[in-house]
């Protein structure tokens, strides 16, 4: 009973970060479920089967408090599920592992850039904003749909960063079209698993757990992302990115444990820093 109220719990809290923060469902559930020995394809599976049900929930929450943009989601969806049904049936085959560290890397740099930016934005120099065109969403999108399926999580870590990364685009409509077109990535990798791996792989026990968890939090995720003001979503999210790519970075350099934990206390405080500058000058500039 302790042990289904743990994993309930982490299926909450994976969802509450993905549906507010617009990434990590999948690379928390998945790491939990690989520290218990389960093979990757099938744990991959599994986060993905609960994820059909927990991201047309949170995707229904964020299109009922208005933090969706549906060009977004329209021109995402068929690229990201046609990467994600690819990474699913060759999961196997494929050195997903070869190419983390280069991902990791990339997302890295990223998430430093969208944390000096939401932090600094007078000192970010103005252009004009232009759109995101179909020529560069359906790209990305293939791409996250691709390394979501094949790593366990990935369509929230890549689409949300560089979707960020450009000016003139609000960070709630950002995190809500991302976490909305989800459950179509989810449902393709799903089905890719299903012709790859046959339902009698996949680990049930862990989908309906995660899926309590992850319903109970995507209203909640929603109403957040509705309620923080721009500024500090995207130093949220900054920060979210460089925590959660640390450890593959820093294995991918061959840093020491000791030094690795020195990195992650370096990136929380100054991730602390940046909240705190935040603060300080948005309440300075109230009064």
């Amino acid at each position: 009973m302790k042990k289904l109220i743990v994993f309930i719990f982490i299926g909450f809290l994976a969802q509450l970060i993905d549906g507010s923060l617009g990434m990590a469902y999948g690379v928390t559930s998945t790491s939990l479920l690989l520290t218990f020995g389960i093979a990757p394809a099938v744990a991959s599976a599994s986060v993905h089967l609960a994820e059909v049900v927990t991201t047309a929930a949170s995707g229904a929450a964020h299109i009922r408090f208005g933090n969706v943009d549906r060009f977004l989601v329209k021109t995402m969806i068929i690229p990201g599920s046609v990467g994600a049904f690819v990474g699913a049936c060759f999961l196997s085959s494929l050195p997903g592992e070869a190419v983390k560290p280069f991902i990791a890397g990339f997302l890295f740099f990223l998430g430093a850039y969208i944390l000096y930016r939401f932090t600094f934005p007078s000192r970010i120099k103005q252009q004009e904003t232009k759109p995101y065109t179909k020529k560069a969403l359906i790209p990305l999108a293939l791409f996250a749909g691709f390394a979501d399926a094949t790593g366990g999580g990935g369509w929230g870590p890549i689409s949300t960063p560089v979707l960020l990364a450009r000016r003139g685009i609000e960070a709630r409509k950002v995190i809500g079209s991302v976490d909305t077109s989800e459950f179509v990535i989810a449902a393709s990798a799903s089905l890719g698993f299903f012709l790859s791996l046959g339902w009698q792989e996949v680990n049930w026990y862990w989908v309906l757990t995660l899926m309590v968890g992850g319903l109970a939090a995507a209203p909640i995720a929603a109403w957040l992302v509705k309620m923080i003001p721009p500024h500090y979503l995207g130093v949220l999210v900054g920060g979210c990115i460089l925590l959660t790519n640390a450890r593959t970075v820093a294995a991918s350099v061959s840093l020491p444990k000791s030094s690795t934990w020195i990195l992650y206390a370096v990136i929380l405080f100054g991730w602390s820093c940046c909240l705190a500058y935040l603060i300080y000058t948005q309440k300075n500039n109230m009064s």
